[in-house]
């Protein structure tokens, strides 16, 4: 096999953001404590060129490189593209946080972008090993940003219990691989699909391998029960690092599950079908009954992420290209929702406070009118009312479901949102209904409040006018 140069341009975006890694992190060593804004703007406008790199190489047509083990396809082409978007509001969030506690240093920036590149890697892979690789990139990246605050013993804590925990589900997921390797006898997806479609007396180990695929999917989502990680990380996390956990990842997550189950292991859909339907169900049910109890907001959060995964679940196990559509549409809205809940946090948050507490909210609505609106807005798309973008997101996925004759599974998706919708709104009546217990004045650069403004008014918009995305979403899913 000859090796081509043209074979490279459809990966010139994964090259491209790991020469911006490298380049944040040289860059990082010859600056002082007053220049360390500039790695902070390289990497945002290498963000900018990444995503421009990406339209360039986009297409209708699918292009495999890398002998087989790389795809670039219309849905690594949309996802990488939301991971930009999404990623650039991180860093511009969490700049001011991480200045006020003096953590305001490249390494955030370069361990984020080496994480978005696992990311990527995740997207465009068309082999189990690439996968693999991709997903231990990723993280690699993730338990370090945890750990990034040193001198917290709760952040070491959190980074401590993921690294276990992540480990235990990385070994699963490859022990999975595995067992499907040695039935199919293939790495790349479309060898291992059709072997699935003919596994002859290889079924049985087919599904045992299945099992711990799902299992190393699910982990990655935070769903029940494999969740136990999701509210001690993302509390015990600085607020920097639990906005870019909280979102970014969930779009990855779906393309794992896209790639693993429904590009490789799509005749067995009936058995991974109803293992979707259990993650769910539990998912749904102990996420938004959990997160009543909570009075930390980053806890809260975490549960109600788990519960959003029961949702985004239910796209994918209803088998359907409408299905797949609503899922992915789902991922990218409730991506730019975590990120913008998170930001508000942040927001809040100054020198020496967390704004963590529930407390910490009571009387918004008068110490800054236009954020406590953003919130609201935020909050009502989490909660699922119309017209914004959440109301929409859950809409689509209960019909994909309702298709297949699983109105079972609706009518209880439908039950627990309502009882989800319970601690969002406590959230808005804190803010408008009871008194202030700080009328310390909000601590962020004009960037910052400009992009949670367009982050808060981007859920409104996308729930007047969903259709742009819901036909790119399609476009992607084809």
């Amino acid at each position: 096999m000859q090796f081509q140069v043209s074979n490279l341009i459809p990966v010139l975006p994964e090259l491209f953001v790991l020469g911006l890694a490298c380049a944040v992190l040289l860059t990082d060593l010859f600056v002082t404590d007053r220049q360390r804004i500039l790695p902070y703007g390289l990497a945002q406008v290498g963000l900018v060129v990444a995503a421009v790199l990406t339209l360039w190489v986009a297409g209708p047509e699918r292009q495999v490189v890398l002998d087989g083990s790389y795809v670039r396809d219309p849905m690594s082409d949309v996802l990488k593209l939301a991971i930009f978007v999404v990623t650039f509001a991180v860093f511009v969030y969490a700049k001011d946080y991480l200045r006020q506690r003096e953590l305001f240093k490249g390494d955030f920036y370069a361990l984020g972008l080496f994480a978005m590149l696992g990311m990527m890697v995740v997207v465009s892979a068309n082999s189990l090993l690439a996968i693999y690789l991709g997903l231990e990139l990723l993280a690699l990246c993730l338990y370090a940003l945890v750990a990034f605050d040193r001198d917290s013993p709760l952040a070491s804590e959190a980074a401590m219990k993921y690294y276990v925990l992540g480990a235990l589900a990385s070994g699963m997921l490859l022990y999975g691989m595995s067992m499907v390797y040695g039935a199919t006898g293939a790495l790349d997806f479309p060898s291992v699909a059709r072997a699935v479609a003919d596994p002859g007396d290889q079924r049985l180990v087919l599904v045992f391998g299945l099992v711990f695929l799902v299992i190393g999917i699910a982990f990655k989502f935070g769903a029940v029960p494999f969740h136990m990680w999701v509210p001690d990380v993302y509390q015990g996390a600085p607020t920097a690092t639990t906005v870019f956990l909280g979102s970014v990842p969930k779009l990855a997550a779906f393309a794992l599950a896209m790639r693993l189950l429904v590009d490789g292991m799509g005749a067995l859909h009936a058995d991974w079908q109803g293992m979707l339907v259990i993650l769910a169900v539990l998912s749904m049910a102990i996420g938004n009954l959990v997160a009543i109890a909570q009075a930390n907001i980053k806890r809260m959060l975490a549960y109600s992420t788990i519960s959003h995964v029961g949702f985004l679940l239910l796209g994918l196990l209803a088998g359907t290209g409408d299905g797949y559509t609503a899922a992915m549409f789902y991922a990218i809205v409730y991506a730019l929702m975590a990120t913008g809940a998170f930001g508000i946090v942040m927001l809040l948050s100054r020198a020496g406070f967390e704004a963590e507490s529930l407390a910490d909210y009571k009387g918004l609505g008068q110490r800054s009118p236009w954020f406590a609106g953003m919130m609201l807005l935020l909050m009502f798309s989490m909660a699922g009312v119309p017209p914004t973008a959440g109301f929409f997101a859950k809409l689509f996925v209960l019909q994909a479901v309702v298709a297949v004759d699983m109105v079972w599974l609706a009518v209880a998706a439908v039950a627990f949102s309502i009882i989800g919708a319970f601690y969002y709104l406590r959230i808005v009546k804190l803010m408008y209904f009871d008194e202030p217990e700080s009328q310390e004045p909000l601590q962020a650069g004009w960037d910052t409040r400009a992009l949670l403004s367009l982050n808060g008014l981007a859920m409104l918009y996308f729930g007047v006018f969903p259709a742009g995305l819901l036909a790119a979403c399609n476009f992607a899913v084809g």
